[in-house]
């Protein structure tokens, strides 16, 4: 059955209570979640296609920023036009757990306590590496791969303006 041109489309959705929608025809509701989900799946595709071409025009430049200032990872600002490009690239850090269980095992042996080192779920918190004398970091640097993340940029309007 075909609805009136001016029946609810799913832009409509936030300003109506959820009780009044839960009144709404079954087939109505039927169609608003078919539109949603349709209307969703267009708006990734569209942020996916978006944070591409943010990446293509922005990526080699945030790199260059991040060696500049001696960093692999992390947060750089810079500007283009009247916008300031806040690209950021987290560090995502793995570690073998294996081999931490490993070192784990020879820590304890030696009569120290590995929860000095490393957390009892044999997680290696980063700021506790970072800390860590080179001798011990030594130890656990085969148990360590460090990656990235996704590259993020924000376009922000110099000036205040929104």
């Amino acid at each position: 059955m075909p609805w009136p041109n001016n029946s609810l489309t799913p832009d409509d959705l936030p300003g109506i209570p959820d009780a009044e929608l839960a009144q709404l025809p079954v087939e109505l509701l039927a169609i608003l979640q078919r539109e949603t989900e349709e209307a969703l799946k267009r708006a990734k595709a569209s942020k996916t296609r978006l944070d591409a071409a943010l990446t293509v025009r922005y990526a080699t430049r945030a790199a260059e920023e991040r060696q500049a200032r001696g960093k692999d990872t992390g947060t750089v600002r810079f500007d283009d036009g009247d916008f300031t490009v806040v690209a950021d690239l987290p560090k995502r850090v793995d570690w073998d757990q294996d081999r931490l269980g490993e070192i784990v095992e020879r820590i304890r042996g030696s009569g120290d306590d590995p929860a000095q080192y490393v957390d009892v779920v044999i997680k290696v918190p980063e700021r506790k590496y970072a800390a860590w004398p080179d001798n011990i970091r030594a130890v656990f640097e085969p148990a360590r791969t460090v990656r990235t993340g996704a590259l993020k940029v924000e376009l922000l309007p110099q000036g205040g303006a929104a």
